[in-house]
């Protein structure tokens, strides 16, 4: 019993003697007196320990040792990790992930190694994790998926070298696209289901798209189509649409998709009251309604709304009132399916440009892009001349994105303007042929750079081999030379045209000419020039009119040229509203062989139908022209100096074919008098758009007239048969338009309806390029 009391009394001791050595005792462990890292080839010991959570002098708790463990396998650099204590050491054993050496992508086609290295996270030089190549495998397929290739595989291999590195091959089946097999349509009552097709960008499969991705199923693009239809519907006075669901479905096979839009129309608003009212008092509203192009009772137009704001806001802007903002109220009236408009003019925000910063062009120099610029530092902040900035600058076509944003400076009342850029390439290499009934067979190429150097010149060569026509020119302009409002260029060229056909000879030209050009505003400008060209007619037809034998030879045309034109059209490449007018002059006599004054003249109007037929392809182009040849001096005009009538200005006639001519030989001799008058109803053709044709109904008007006295006198020109009318021609005909891969075509049907027993018809005809 006193030996049983003496052992309880020790034990009492010592715990409260030593109390930390027995708790951890009862945690199962002493204190560490060493780590050892085996294995490691790349890493640093230290580094491996200083991922653990356990280090020398701790206790050597299991707990810890654990989650040790797995902090290092989280670090994602070893392969495999084991733990051991081998009495107060503890021993890490690691096995290191390998290194990259490179990634390679095999199988793929459409999509180039380039895009898909900057989808993987994974890089050469980087460590190898069986995780992160997974990860990359999702993110192709991913991409593969958003490129409507929902039957592609990628497999991830290893191949091992050493120094414990491997290469990463990705190895991809592409397999076939999900095209789009069907676009249906839910709760649209208002329009068709093929009218609603021609507005969503998302379209079925069909052999005319093989050049197109609008028939590869895109989840992206199903929401733009959203937007798309919602404004479709605004624009058609329903102001209630809301696009609920945009879905693609894909069928058993994986191989196609069904698109399905579901449409909640609501009703349909005619325009109510239009009102402008001013909250600003020195700002009175008098004059500011007819910058609103909306009318009362009109079917509601969203974008028209919106197009009224902008409209006030430029108005204001433009009679000095920098810091104003342009809000349009909607007011819904259901009981009389009406919307009342209310233009509210109020005060913005004081702020000037305090810096314009510009970033982006690696290769386009600064001043190339400021010089664009509607507004400088310091001047007030004016959103209207932000959006002719940004207008112009893109019009450049240096660029394929251009980005205006506005950041604070350095007070309140200062913003910087941050214009971000992104260049793309700006030079070209063109070849291509085809046929035009003016020009025949033909081969045209060339080479031209938009940017030379970095410094906005625009620089080109080119050569045009026909059987009627050989051309070649160089050319070069400054858009703004000396950084000035003033264009500036020089052109050289070589023609040959054989025009036997039409007046019985063969023409050279030869020549330089110099430009410049500038505006006087945003609608208005004048161009200027001085051409010098030699002129050689020649290898003239032995049965050709004597008034055309007797222009053989040489002749050198000294010509100064002016021309003013005041273009209000929405586009200069495919106008659809609008009009442009063109007056000029040609006075040919400062030196050279020729003395003459030449004035010319010519209008085009473009009349839209959208509103009233939904569609803006359907456009009535109304066009006019002439000119006066008006010899100066003792000498009668050249035939090369004269005005030709039929062809591109008269269509169903042929080139030169209506006009004064000679009956002797059937030659045409040109006038000296012009006039045409066209009124053309374009339409869109019962076609998908992708195809990209357009339809086209024309009456065509045109007198020519106007020939040297002297033509008349036998003495002179015995035999010759000289005929010389004012009655104007006038033609019928249909045709279309084709945006091809290789450019604009356009095909002609005309008939003459009106003409002499002399004029030669023309019922089709082809050509490249646009009327102008």
């Amino acid at each position: 019993m006193k030996q049983l009391r003496a052992l309880l009394a020790l034990f009492v001791f010592l715990a409260l003697a030593f109390p930390a050595t027995a708790q951890e005792a009862a945690r199962g462990g002493g204190r560490i007196t060493a780590i050892e890292v085996q294995g490691t080839q790349r890493i640093d010991p230290d580094t491996v320990r200083s991922y653990m959570l356990v280090q020398r002098g701790d206790v050597a708790e299991q707990d810890r040792i654990d989650r040790s463990l797995r902090a290092l396998f989280a670090t994602g650099l070893f392969r495999d990790v084991t733990i051991r204590t081998e009495g107060a050491r503890v021993i890490v054993q690691v096995v290191e992930n390998p290194l990259i050496n490179r990634v390679a992508f095999e199988g793929n086609r459409r999509v180039s190694s380039d895009i898909l290295r900057s989808v993987v996270l994974t890089q050469p030089r980087g460590v190898f994790t069986p995780a992160a190549v997974q990860t990359d495998r999702q993110r192709i397929l991913e991409l593969y998926a958003r490129r409507g290739r929902f039957l592609a595989t990628v497999e991830p291999k290893i191949v091992e070298l050493d120094q414990n590195r491997v290469d990463l091959v990705f190895e991809i089946v592409e397999g076939d696209p999900a095209l789009v097999a069907r676009v249906t349509f839910v709760g649209n009552n208002a329009f068709s289901e093929s009218r609603l097709k021609d507005v969503v960008s998302t379209q079925e499969q069909a052999w005319f798209r093989l050049l197109s991705s609008s028939d590869i199923y895109d989840p992206e693009r199903l929401t733009y189509d959203r937007e798309l239809l919602r404004r479709f519907y605004l624009r058609q006075g329903y102001a209630d649409i809301q696009v609920t669901g945009a879905a693609g479905e894909l069928t058993p096979d994986r191989s196609a998709f069904f698109v399905t839009y579901t449409i909640d129309e609501g009703r349909r608003y005619r325009v109510g009251k239009v009102e402008v009212s001013s909250e600003i008092p020195r700002v009175p509203v008098t004059g500011l309604r007819p910058e609103v192009e909306i009318t009362d009772g009109e079917w509601y137009d969203g974008d028209a709304v919106e197009r009224g704001s902008t409209a006030l806001a430029d108005a204001l802007q433009g009679r000095g009132e920098a810091f104003i903002e342009v809000q349009a109220r909607v007011t819904r009236n259901p009981e009389t399916a009406t919307i009342d408009l209310m233009y509210i003019v109020r005060e913005s925000a004081r702020a000037f440009v305090e810096r314009i910063d510009i970033s982006g062009n690696t290769r386009t120099e600064d001043r190339v892009i400021r010089r664009e610029f509607r507004l400088a530092e310091g001047d007030p902040m004016n959103a209207r001349q932000i959006r002719r900035s940004r207008d112009r600058i893109r019009a450049l076509g240096y660029f394929s994105d251009v980005q205006i944003t506005n950041q604070p400076g350095s007070g309140p009342e200062r913003v910087n303007l941050n214009t971000t850029v992104v260049e793309r390439a700006t030079g070209e290499f063109t070849l291509g042929g085809g046929y035009s009934t003016d020009a025949g067979f033909l081969l045209d190429a060339g080479v031209r750079e938009r940017n030379l150097l970095g410094m906005g010149l625009d620089a080109r060569i080119g050569g045009v081999l026909a059987q009627k026509r050989s051309q070649l020119d160089l050319s070069v302009t400054d858009p703004q030379f000396l950084d000035r409002n003033l264009a500036a260029g020089a052109d050289a060229f070589l023609i040959n045209r054989d025009l036997r056909y039409i007046t019985g000879y063969r023409e050279r030209r030869a020549g330089f000419a110099l430009r410049t050009g500038y505006e006087i505003n945003d609608r208005l400008r004048q161009n200027w020039s001085y051409a010098l060209i030699d002129r050689d007619i020649y290898d003239i037809n032995s049965y050709a009119s004597r008034f055309i034998q007797e222009q053989a030879g040489r002749t050198l045309l000294s010509q100064v040229s002016t021309t003013v034109t005041y273009d209000m059209r929405d586009s200069r490449i495919e106008p659809r509203s609008g009009y442009v007018v063109r007056v000029g002059g040609d006075y040919a006599g400062i030196g050279g062989d020729v003395n003459y004054f030449r004035s010319r003249a010519d209008a085009q109007y473009y009349i839209p139908f959208e509103r009233w037929l939904n569609d803006p392809d359907f456009v009535l182009v109304l066009a006019a022209g002439g000119g006066i040849l008006t010899p100066l001096g003792d000498k009668d005009d050249r035939i090369v100096d004269r005005f030709f009538l039929g062809g591109e200005n008269l269509r169903g006639f042929y080139l030169g074919g209506a006009g004064p001519r000679d009956l002797a030989t059937g030659d045409s001799l040109g006038g000296q008098i012009l006039w045409t008058s066209s009124a053309e109803m374009r339409f869109p053709l019962p076609l998908p758009n992708e195809i990209g044709l357009l339809g086209r109904a024309f009456v065509d008007v045109g007198s020519l007239h106007g020939i040297p006295r002297s033509y008349y006198n036998q003495s002179l020109y015995p035999g010759a048969r000289p005929v010389d009318d004012a009655d104007p021609r006038v033609s019928v005909g249909v045709g279309f338009s084709w945006r091809s891969p290789i450019g604009l075509i356009n095909i002609d049907f005309g008939k003459p309806v009106i003409k002499q027993d002399y004029d030669k018809d023309q019922l089709f005809r082809l050509g490249f390029g646009t009327r102008f």
